[in-house]
Parts: structure tokens; C-alpha cells; sequence
């Protein structure tokens, strides 16, 4: 069952990045303007060196061919050259990926603490604190995560200066030091989204009879909360956690940016500028690469968190 249930998601995985690298390859040539302006610099060029340029980067040949050859090296580990730092594409993101991946664990771990710590607040205390977190998550998501980027610049960078402006550091505690103020502005947004399905999910199972059983029965409130509140309610917190990581990938471009992390935010937004084929293709599949393995661990997540589901089935009891 398990063996089956795994075949057929990895299978569906496959498919999944094959359709997506075609509509991302398609994407890319389909876009306005073209890479040998930018390989030239602006400057003028004969016939026989524009010809050279395509013949280098395959740019002549038809486009199911171009496609075939860059999946072809995709599956080998060759991603290509880049057009704009005439490198391996696979070098460029393995000398990025570790701080933006960190950045993006740092802001989901604040995501979930905070995130399931005020919904869980809310739902419970109600009243005044219900009010005041629905207010703060309300200010988180009409706050983009650029705007946070630049509050929390201006106040603890260049005011308080407790923190670097820019960089993202050497070593793993210097890394987490300049990556703090960018993991805040990070998961601002989702923090509030989270927060807000915490509640909404916590609140529908104080309303319902097995709660109300369970306190007649004289069960400590925080056994009931924990018990047969909270965890009844972990179906939508870890769908929408799961979704949030997602989401954490495509905002780095914007944190990423404000605070000169160099990370792959940077790297994407700079090779769109350029038209840089090879390095937008390669590290937007990337994400479309994270976003499906992240259901994957999402629905095998929920037998844990909910008996009622097996390994993605929702049973129709209760």
C-alpha cells in the first residue's frame, strides 16, 4: 500500500516537472527581447557573429530540438551555461543555494512558531487577544514583504544598527546573524496567513460535541485543547504550512533584493533582466521541484496528524 501510494506520487512528480520544464523552457523563449544583445553589450555585430552567438547557445535550432537537448542535460546534472557569467549554471546555484535555503528554513520555522502560537492563542482566550491578533495578522497580510524588508532595515539596521545591512554572512552562526532581519520579513505575511487558519480551524472544533463531552467529563483544559482541539485541527495548519514554503521560495526575490543577499532570489531576478536562458530555467524548475515534493511530505503528513486519512485517502467516518 505504501510501496503503490509512493510509485504512483513520484510518478505523478515526473510528470509534473517534465510539463512544467516544457512550459518554463516555452516561457522563457517567449519572452520579449533576445540574449545576444546582451552577450554583444550593446554592441554592433556582423552577420557571421550574431550566427556564431546562436551557434554557440543552440539559438538557431528549432525549438522542440532546444528543448530535447536542455532536458536531455538537465537529467545528466548539466543545467547548462550561463550567458550572463559564462559559467555552469549548476555551479552558480550550488554556490547560492545554502543561504537561500537557509533564509527559507529560518522564515518557516518562525512561520509555524508564530504562525500556530497566536492562532492558537486567539482561538482560545478570545476576547481582547482574539481582537488583537486578528488586527496584527491583518497588518502582516497587507504588508508585502518587500515594505517589511525596508521597516525592519531602516529601524534595527540603520537606527539601532544591531544588525548588517547587507550580506548574508560566512559560517553558520554569522549566516543566521545576517540572515535574522530577512527570515522576519520573510515570514511576516505567512505568519498572518497561518495564524488566521489556526484560529478559524480551532474555533469550528470548540464548537463541536466531542469537546464539550470532554470537558463534562472533567479533562484538564489543556489536555481538551491539546487532545481533541489542536490536534482535530492540524488538517488545514499543515496544508497551508506546506503551501507557506512554497510561498517563502518565489518572496525571497523580493527580501533577497533589499537586503544584497546574493542568494537565488538575486540570481533569478538578475538572469530575467539579461534573458539569461539556462540560469532562469534551471532555478525556476527548482522551485517547481520543491513545491510538488512539499505536497508530497504534506500528504504523507496527514495519516500522522489525522487517523481518519491513509496515505492521501480521506475516510468519510466522522
Amino acid at each position: 500500500m505504501i510501496a503503490l501510494f509512493l510509485l504512483r506520487r513520484l510518478l505523478e512528480l515526473a510528470l509534473t516537472l517534465a510539463a512544467a520544464s516544457f512550459l518554463v523552457f516555452g516561457a522563457v523563449h517567449l519572452a520579449p527581447g533576445s540574449p545576444e544583445s546582451f552577450l554583444l553589450g550593446g554592441r554592433a555585430a556582423g552577420p557571421q557573429a550574431l550566427a556564431a552567438i546562436r551557434a554557440q547557445y543552440h539559438l538557431d535550432d528549432p525549438f522542440l530540438l532546444q528543448y530535447v537537448k536542455w532536458a536531455g542535460g538537465v537529467l545528466t546534472g548539466d543545467l547548462g551555461r550561463s550567458m550572463q557569467y559564462r559559467s555552469p549554471v549548476l555551479g552558480l546555484i550550488e554556490a547560492r543555494l545554502p543561504s537561500t535555503l537557509l533564509l527559507i528554513t529560518m522564515a518557516a520555522v518562525l512561520v509555524v512558531l508564530f504562525g500556530v502560537g497566536l492562532g492558537r492563542l486567539a482561538a482560545v482566550r478570545g476576547g481582547a487577544v482574539d481582537s488583537a491578533v486578528l488586527v496584527g495578522t491583518s497588518v502582516a497580510l497587507g504588508t508585502p514583504s518587500f515594505v517589511a524588508a525596508i521597516g525592519l532595515l531602516w529601524v534595527f539596521s540603520v537606527q539601532l544598527g544591531w544588525f548588517p545591512t547587507i550580506g548574508s554572512g560566512d559560517g553558520l552562526a554569522d549566516m543566521i546573524y545576517h540572515l535574522a532581519l530577512p527570515s522576519l520579513a520573510l515570514a511576516l505575511y505567512w505568519t498572518g496567513w497561518l495564524a488566521r487558519v489556526t484560529r478559524g480551524a480551532m474555533r469550528d472544533q470548540l464548537a463541536l460535541e466531542h469537546v464539550t463531552v470532554a470537558r463534562s467529563r472533567g479533562l484538564p483544559e489543556h489536555l481538551v485543547i491539546r487532545r481533541h482541539v489542536l490536534r482535530n485541527s492540524l488538517g488545514p495548519v499543515v496544508t497551508v504550512s506546506g503551501l507557506t514554503i512554497s510561498g517563502l521560495v518565489i518572496s525571497t526575490v523580493l527580501v533577497e533584493a533589499a537586503f544584497g543577499l546574493g542568494g537565488l532570489g538575486a540570481l533569478l531576478e538578475s538572469s530575467v533582466q539579461v534573458k539569461d536562458f539556462p540560469v532562469v530555467q534551471a532555478i525556476t524548475l527548482l522551485v517547481v521541484a520543491l513545491f510538488t515534493l512539499t505536497n508530497l511530505i504534506v500528504d504523507l503528513c496527514y495519516p500522522l496528524v489525522d487517523p481518519r486519512v491513509r496515505l492521501g485517502v480521506r475516510s468519510d467516518a466522522g
